[in-house]
C-alpha cells in the first residue's frame, strides 16, 4: 500500500462562508483528528486528493507547518449532484497500529448456466488491519455458482494479517434463481379474466 504525499495547511476560519471560499480555490475543508489530540481544521488540495481518493482507506501522507502526520479518511463528504468533495475527516494513524476500515468486495468467475443474478448483500468487509498496510480490496470467486449457493464473510480468504471484523456468518454474496417469465405472463391474462368478469 502506497503513500500519498499531501501538503495540509491550518485553518483559522470556520462557517460555511469560509468553506464555500476555500472550495473556489479548488480545495477542501477538512479536520485531522486521532491519538488524543485536538482536531486541526486544515484545507486541502482538492485534485490532489481527489486522486488520491479514489484508492479506498488510502494512506496520507500529510504535512501540517512542516510536522509530517499519517492518516487514513473517515468520513468523505461528496456534493450530492456533481460529485466535487465538500468535507473529509481524516483519522490519524501510526505505523504498525492497526485499525478497523471497511475494504470493497470484489467478485470474480461466471456463474453456472441458467441466467441466475449474483447478489452483493454486503459490498464491503469489516476489517482489521495495519494502517500501513491495509487491503484495497478483497475478491471473491463466484466461479460455478448455482442458485441457493451463498458466500459467508467466513468463507472470504483474507491477506496475511488482516482480520475479520464482520459478523463470520454474514453473507456477503448470494446467488438468486433467475425469474421465469411465463409465471409472470399468466398472471397478467388472469388479472385481465378478472377484469372481464367484473365488468
Amino acid at each position: 500500500m502506497s503513500e500519498v504525499k499531501i501538503s495540509a495547511e491550518v485553518r483559522s476560519e470556520f462557517g460555511k462562508g469560509a468553506a464555500r471560499s476555500i472550495r473556489r480555490e479548488n480545495k477542501v475543508p477538512g479536520v485531522v483528528y486521532g491519538h488524543g489530540t485536538e482536531p486541526v481544521h486544515v484545507t486541502l488540495p482538492g485534485h490532489e486528493l481527489l486522486l488520491a481518493l479514489r484508492t479506498p482507506n488510502v494512506l496520507l501522507s500529510l504535512d501540517i507547518d512542516g510536522k509530517n502526520e499519517l492518516a487514513i479518511p473517515k468520513a468523505v463528504q461528496r456534493d450530492a449532484i456533481k460529485g466535487y468533495l465538500v468535507h473529509v475527516d481524516l483519522i490519524l494513524v501510526k505505523r504498525g497500529e492497526k485499525v478497523i476500515v471497511e475494504i470493497p468486495v470484489q467478485a470474480e468467475g461466471e456463474l453456472a448456466a441458467g441466467g441466475n443474478l449474483l447478489e452483493h448483500v454486503l459490498n464491503t468487509l469489516s476489517v482489521e488491519a495495519e494502517a500501513t498496510h491495509i487491503p484495497e480490496a478483497v475478491t471473491v470467486s463466484v466461479e460455478g455458482l448455482e442458485a441457493g449457493a451463498s458466500i459467508l464473510a467466513k468463507d472470504i480468504t483474507l491477506p496475511k494479517g488482516v482480520n475479520l471484523s464482520t459478523d463470520a456468518d454474514a453473507v456477503v454474496l448470494q446467488v438468486l434463481a433467475a425469474q421465469a417469465e411465463e409465471p409472470a405472463a399468466e398472471a397478467e391474462g388472469e388479472a385481465a379474466e378478472a377484469e372481464g368478469a367484473e365488468a
